[in-house]
Formats: structure tokens, C-alpha cells, sequence
């Protein structure tokens, strides 16, 4: 399982992080997380630079495509269409890609036109400019229809994660990945509440 962790100059390193590191728990069935950002090197909000793992091009090719938020990105959602924009490198599709996006980067799914009529979770930052490109943003840290998914608040990552684990691999298999990285004395209760977040959207889509 391919899965690009899309991440731009001024990224949220909890949205690229945690995404990276408990998909990444996974490695023993075949699945590889990686940063994939349009230049070799990107520095995020809070100025740690890192060295991009993929080319931003590999998110056309991955199975799962992860996108992160960032203090750029209403600018780079607004870009598209304009000479340089990051989103034109971008040929997503949902038939064959799970999708997701954390806070922000649902401006970026909506702009890529993957949002459509389904609702959104965001940030509280994020929710009047997603409203103003037509998307009915929900007061929920998860939300998601088919292959696509959002998550709001920085720490919502965790089920942006999960979702995907639970879609690509299956519940037992998310949980026993999950609760590895669980705090201790409250692991059980901690994944069981987790999973019980996505359940209502995942369904019988699981293996």
C-alpha cells in the first residue's frame, strides 16, 4: 500500500506526523507512508525543515493520498488554475484512491472539485472559507462518504489514520496497530473509542 502524506512549505507537523508514523505500524503488511512535497526540501509552521520522501507527483500514483493543513494553504488552494500552481501537478481520482485531508486541507479537496455535496469536518479556522466555497462543514472532528474522508482539529488526525487502516486493512488489524501507540493504562479504551469515531463511516467497506 502506497500512501502519499501530502505535505507543503508552512505544513502542521501533527497532521504530517502522526498520519506518517501510525500508518507507518503497518509496514509488516506491505504498506509504506511517505512525505511527498513539491520541492525537495519544506519547512513547517513552527520552522523545522524536513527532506520530502516522494516527489508531490507521487500522490498520483499512491493508493492513498494524505493531505495535510498549513499556514499556506488557502493560498495554494486559491492558486489553482494560475501559472505555478502546486494543485495542477495534481491528477487525483476516487475510483481507485482513497483520499483524505486534515483541517485546511479540505479547501484543498474542494478546490480539486472531490468534496462535491458530501459534508466536512475542519478546523474553526478553516470552516468560514470552506462555507464559502459551498461545502457544508459539520461540527465533528471525522467525516467521510466512500473514499473520501476529512478530519478537523489538529489532533483529528489519529482518525484520518485509523480510517484508513480500518478501509486498507481491516478492523482487527487497525486496532492491534492503534493500540501499540496508545497511551499506556488507557490503551483499550483509548482504540475502542477511536474506532467507534469512524465506524459509522466505514460500514461494510471494510475487509
Amino acid at each position: 500500500m502506497r500512501i502519499a502524506i501530502v505535505t507543503f512549505e508552512g505544513f502542521n507537523e501533527l497532521d504530517s506526523f502522526i498520519a506518517l508514523g501510525l500508518l507507518n505500524r503497518l509496514s509488516s503488511r506491505g504498506w509504506k507512508a511517505q512525505i511527498a512535497s513539491p520541492s525537495v526540501h519544506v519547512t513547517s509552521m513552527n520552522g523545522v525543515t524536513i527532506q520530502a520522501q516522494q516527489p508531490l507527483e507521487f500522490a498520483n500514483d499512491a493508493e492513498v493520498v494524505l493531505f495535510g493543513s498549513g499556514i499556506y494553504t488557502r493560498a495554494i488552494a486559491d492558486s489553482l488554475g494560475k501559472r505555478g500552481s502546486l494543485l495542477d501537478r495534481l491528477q487525483l481520482d476516487p475510483v481507485r484512491q482513497t483520499i483524505g485531508a486534515q483541517c485546511s486541507g479540505a479547501l484543498l479537496l474542494a478546490r480539486l472539485g472531490l468534496l462535491a455535496d458530501q459534508p466536512a469536518a475542519t478546523d474553526t479556522t478553516t470552516r468560514p472559507w470552506l462555507m464559502e466555497a459551498g461545502v457544508r462543514v459539520e461540527e465533528s472532528p471525522f467525516q467521510a462518504r466512500g473514499s473520501i474522508a476529512t478530519a478537523g482539529g489538529c489532533l483529528a488526525s489519529q482518525y484520518l489514520a485509523a480510517w484508513v487502516m480500518v478501509r486498507g486493512a481491516g478492523w482487527a488489524a487497525a486496532a492491534q496497530a492503534l493500540h501499540y501507540a496508545a497511551p499506556v493504562g488507557e490503551k483499550d479504551a483509548y482504540v475502542a473509542r477511536l474506532l467507534d469515531v469512524i465506524r459509522p463511516f466505514v460500514g461494510s467497506a471494510a475487509p
